[in-house]
């Protein structure tokens, strides 16, 4: 059975002796692409590392044990310690993959180009909302809107829809410097993360906020129309406190299940309008004595988010299906 030099050298050493030796440490993962890591200590230095073993699935932001393998030359993630948050995505089987971890505040980047999908937007703030984190909606390439776009109009529309349901937003761009300053204050002192589809210029806004930052230093990768983007998890910290993850675009994203409220699925506003339901246990759908549903009906409940409800509704349903018999609830 394969052992580390410190338990083959110090077996009998308790775990408190073998960190006194700095054999252990405690470090914070600030990049992670694949089962590959980047960790900082205490110090503040970074060092290579990966878990060890297959139950370590370590993310950006974590809090992490670490040792010292000095016979290998390597550093092994031992595990990782309690998460005060977790972002976290569905696969296609229902389970449950986290994204990034230990998170004060989610932002859910949108812009005007590539077209964007506010059901997406929708759905990490959901997941936002079950998992305790405050979220921002922020409109990015503020210099690219056509005041004459009809799109603008409709952008309108979703951004007072997601005030109406307590969620902060703000429109910037990291080319003109737009209210840059406002998101400065909004990200100092926080623990952050960027997340949204592919194109939305996450990388540039973290370029802007922090200058210093060598943003390349991230794993790059080019899609089929030669766009370099993140492919993996990097956390920046900003001059003014704080930090800030950049998080790998998607085409789609689904909360993972088992991390949503299971009665308003994160929607603030339906999870207020629920009291007044009939049943305790509506599902918001076609359930008689609704209120949500009525709210929509008589537009005191934005038409779209309710959609959005619905369609994730039945995402959750599906998924609780691809999990299996023993898993349905």
């Amino acid at each position: 059975m394969w052992f580390s030099l410190a338990e083959a050298t110090f077996p009998a050493l308790p775990r408190t002796a073998r960190r006194a030796l700095c054999l252990e440490f405690e470090a914070q993962v600030i990049a992670a692409y694949g089962r590959h890591l980047l960790v900082r200590d205490a110090d503040g230095v970074s060092h290579e590392a990966r878990p060890f073993g297959r139950r370590v699935q370590a993310v950006c932001g974590d809090r992490v044990l670490c040792e010292r393998d000095a016979h290998h030359g390597e550093i092994h993630v031992k595990s990782v310690l309690p998460r005060r948050s977790t972002l976290a995505r569905a696969t296609l089987r229902g389970t449950a993959e986290a994204i990034v971890a230990n998170l004060d505040l989610l932002v859910t980047v949108f812009a005007p180009l590539p077209k964007p999908d506010p059901f997406i937007i929708d759905r990490y703030l959901c997941a936002a909302s079950s998992a305790g984190m405050s979220a921002l909606v922020l409109l990015n390439k503020a210099d690219l809107i056509d005041a004459t776009d009809p799109s603008v109009a409709e952008w309108q529309t979703w951004l007072a829809a997601y005030r109406a349901a307590g969620y902060e937003t703000l429109v910037v761009s990291s080319q003109s410097r737009q209210h840059l300053e406002a998101l400065r204050a909004l990200l100092a002192h926080r623990t952050s993360a960027f997340v949204g589809q592919s194109g939305v210029g996450k990388s540039s806004l973290i370029a802007a906020l922090a200058p210093e930052t060598d943003i390349a230093t991230g794993a790059l990768d080019k899609t089929e129309e030669g766009r370099h983007t993140t492919t993996a998890s990097r956390l920046f910290d900003l001059p003014e406190g704080g930090a800030l993850i950049d998080s790998p675009g998607v085409r789609d994203y689904a909360p993972a299940i088992d991390g949503l409220e299971p009665h308003s699925l994160g929607f603030p506003e339906v999870d207020q309008l629920a009291t007044g339901c009939k049943f305790l246990d509506c599902r918001h759908l076609r359930e008689p004595g609704c209120a949500v549903r009525l709210a929509a009906e008589e537009q005191r409940l934005d038409a779209r988010r309710y959609e959005s409800y619905r369609r994730l509704r039945r995402i959750r349903d599906e998924l609780i299906e691809a999990q299996g018999p023993c898993k349905r609830s």
